[in-house]
């Protein structure tokens, strides 16, 4: 792919950059309330674990089976009177402990009423051709992106990237859930159905904010200094080899901005990373400071 770079020369750029100020290096923090809560409800002490339902009240209990039941037994080997924390990927927690385990599944006992925490107010979203990674990259452009906070990942279907398994469609869904659950996300990002060019336009044309990884951009930096003040918005990063001349101009055409992340030629997912990271720490510099 013939973009990006992250480099010494960024990162003194960034670290020298007004708008980078000292507590925005907490990607999770934010202005409101809510969000207070949610920085602090996403780093409990306790293993958590996922779950559609959670208990509607201190007392009440639910039923654990499968994938969780087998890491909270097998791999952590937790037993009964142990405590644990339950989530529901929506902002559902929940604290309690094991009740009891059998060969099929195990009883939560929840010791509180639930918790609701807001999503961020930081919403970015992200279009990447990794239809064709091989390795495990596509993996680990999934973990990081739920990591740094995106608020959805979609698989862009392009000229040099046509096409993406539904065997690993639900792959990566299960690395979002476990990479959620290892950062202690309350909301779990959403991985979207692979979408083409055709459906990508009309989501640009309604986006306050649409940056497009393209080489020999003005700097990305550069972008984001002379950008409204948002907190959410889209990043498009193309297949290894790039978008085509025909998609990258329907791509600006329909609103995106171009920018450059430097001199070198960076992989898809290491393209991705360098574009999310900046514009999650940019967003979250403009929230004020919890008083």
């Amino acid at each position: 792919m013939k973009t990006l770079v992250m480099g010494h020369r960024f990162t003194d750029l960034v670290l020298n950059r007004p708008w980078l100020k000292a507590s925005s290096l907490r990607l999770f923090s934010s202005s409101s309330s809510s969000s207070s809560d949610y920085s602090n409800q996403s780093r409990g002490g306790l293993p958590r674990f996922f779950s559609e339902v959670l208990p509607p009240s201190k007392g009440r209990g639910v039923r654990i089976q499968g994938d969780e039941f087998w890491h909270m037994t097998k791999v952590l080997r937790l037993s009964a009177r142990d405590r644990v924390e339950l989530f529901n990927g929506k902002g559902g927690l929940i604290e309690g402990c094991i009740e009891r385990i059998d060969r099929t599944g195990l009883d939560f006992m929840a010791l509180e009423d639930p918790k609701i925490v807001l999503p961020q107010t930081t919403q970015w979203h992200v279009f990447a051709a990794f239809g064709t990674l091989k390795g495990g990259r596509a993996d680990w452009l999934v973990e990081k992106c739920t990591e740094l906070g995106a608020c959805s990942v979609t698989p862009l279907l392009t000229e040099r990237s046509p096409s993406i398994s539904e065997n690993r469609v639900g792959r990566l869904q299960r690395v979002n859930l476990a990479a959620a659950k290892q950062c202690q996300r309350l909301h779990e990002m959403t991985l979207n159905p692979p979408t083409k060019i055709g459906g990508l336009l009309p989501i640009v044309a309604q986006s306050k904010l649409c940056f497009v990884a393209v080489a020999e951009a003005a700097p990305v930096i550069s972008a984001l200094t002379s950008s409204r003040t948002e907190s959410s918005g889209s990043i498009i990063i193309g297949p290894e080899g790039d978008f085509t001349e025909k998609e990258m101009d329907l791509i600006i055409e329909a609103g995106a901005t171009a920018v450059g992340l430097g001199p070198h030629r960076l992989r898809v997912e290491t393209a991705t990373m360098a574009l999310l990271a900046t514009v999650m720490l940019w967003s979250d510099s403009l929230q004020p400071l919890d008083s």
